[in-house]
């Protein structure tokens, strides 16, 4: 093992561009990938077989898609890239992977971690029935594998991605019954004049809404999903709009709130963690150039906040930037002000996405004690409730007391979601409860693995 390596884990936007940087200036990086082609979700690349037009993949961003694609294909037989390979735990200068079955362990003198987002999911009665996917699972199947989740789909939730993954469905020939956003439109109406600081990132999110309602799928606005219904597969959505119960049928549903990052590695590594109302979450602390509190650990990208795909893309450069110059390379100085400040410029459009599409901040209050939060251990949410009247209110002591966040998934599905259930019983602001510990395994193991010789 090389331990004075540089590393990079996620090969998405932030991470192909810190590989770019570095390589350009005489840095050969290792970029471990979970995927197989790279490109993050955002930019998932399809399969070699599948031959589908990056404009009927990727829309108004093909050409940044192709792009930086091209720049992995580039970068692939000059760097270390391990595609398929999932860092699953972190520890002393040592990240610990498994791929095809087989553990090993890679060292590094310095690390850019590169995580990305997910959804962020907050439980409605059912979501856990055939058929119900998280918005980025379903963009997923579209990409990535090339097929729609149901015949009949119901997208829900809300954030930019809602739209994007209705319009994406809707456009590869899918049916998109109907949209249930839970942002209310005087909420887009007040983020309108934050959100012209980036005039064509606007235009496209209204080009998406506008070209549904052009094709008759109906967009519900202020509507908040209360329950999905079926036995053996999705049958009925329900929701709540102006004070009324509606329903639609259908056999797919595809929701979530925004998106949320992932920091499980962050966290192993020993970064230090600060609230962030903007992203309503606990995020790894960094510097204005990505430094982490860790000396040796630099963060870029959706993984420590969400700030979408062109600016994961600077943070990704910058982030290179910065570990050069601790290094004691020459840099362009000048390149990484500029790069500080149009991440200033998107963190303020960033601003005016919570404005149009706010937390649903009474969801804990409207959920039921019944409906199921975490679903690897299933506990509900009056479960979670009990533990707290118990006198148990920070999370990971009811993490301890009732075993939420404790399955496969490692909270990652149902840790905001049990956090907000806390909060809201006790009375609390939800960064009052903390956050969950991040454990190893980040991601569940196969059995059997084998040691790489």
């Amino acid at each position: 093992m090389n331990k004075s390596q540089v590393v990079i884990v996620g090969a998405g936007p932030a991470g192909i561009t810190a590989a770019r940087t570095l390589l350009d200036h005489g840095i050969r990086p290792c970029l471990i990938d979970e995927g197989l082609r790279g490109g993050g979700q955002i930019y998932r690349r399809q399969p070699q077989n599948f031959k589908r037009a990056p404009k009927d993949l990727y829309g108004f961003e093909a050409a940044k898609a192709v792009a930086l694609h091209d720049t992995l294909d580039q970068l692939a037989g000059q760097i270390d890239y391990r595609p398929q390979t999932l860092v699953w735990n972190a520890e002393d200068h040592r990240l610990d992977t498994v791929r095809e079955k087989r553990a090993g362990q890679v060292e590094f003198s310095r690390l850019i971690v590169a995580s990305g987002a997910t959804d962020r999911i907050l439980p409605v009665p059912g979501w856990t029935l055939p058929g119900v996917y998280s918005l980025g699972a379903a963009q997923i199947a579209l990409k990535y594998q090339g097929c729609a989740i149901g015949q009949d789909v119901v997208l829900a939730g809300s954030g930019p991605l809602l739209y994007l993954v209705a319009y994406q469905y809707a456009k590869a020939g899918a049916k998109v019954r109907a949209v249930l956003d839970s942002a209310p439109f005087s909420a887009q109406c007040r983020a309108l004049p934050a959100l012209l600081g980036q005039p064509a990132t606007l235009a496209k999110g209204i080009y998406y809404r506008s070209w549904l309602t052009a094709r008759g799928i109906p967009v519900h606005q202020g509507a908040d999903l209360l329950r999905i219904d079926g036995e053996r597969r999705v049958s009925r959505v329900y929701w709540r709009q102006n004070g009324q119960e509606k329903h639609l049928d259908c056999d797919a549903v595809a929701f979530a709130h925004a998106l949320r990052s992932e920091t499980q590695l962050a966290d192993l590594l020993g970064c230090d963690f600060n609230w962030n109302p903007l992203n309503r979450a606990w995020l790894p602390a960094r510097d204005a150039e990505g430094r982490s509190s860790v000396s040796t650990v630099y963060l870029a990208g959706d993984g420590a906040g969400i700030m979408g795909a062109d600016a994961a893309q600077m943070a990704g450069e910058l982030a290179a930037l910065s570990l050069l110059a601790d290094e004691g390379h020459a840099i362009d100085r000048t390149r990484s002000e500029d790069l500080q400040q149009e991440l200033a410029r998107i963190n303020r459009f960033r601003q005016g996405l919570e404005t149009a599409f706010p937390f649903p901040e009474d969801w804990a209050t409207n959920t039921a004690d019944d409906t199921l939060i975490c679903r690897c251990e299933e506990i509900s949410a009056g479960q979670i409730r009990a533990v707290v009247d118990n006198g148990h209110w920070e999370i990971n002591r009811v993490k301890a007391m009732c075993r939420v966040g404790m399955g496969r998934c490692q909270g990652r599905m149902c840790g905001s979601a049990a956090a907000e259930i806390v909060a809201q019983r006790c009375a609390l602001p939800v960064e009052s409860v903390g956050r969950l510990r991040a454990q190893a395994p980040i991601k569940p193991l196969p059995f059997g693995l084998e040691t790489e010789q």
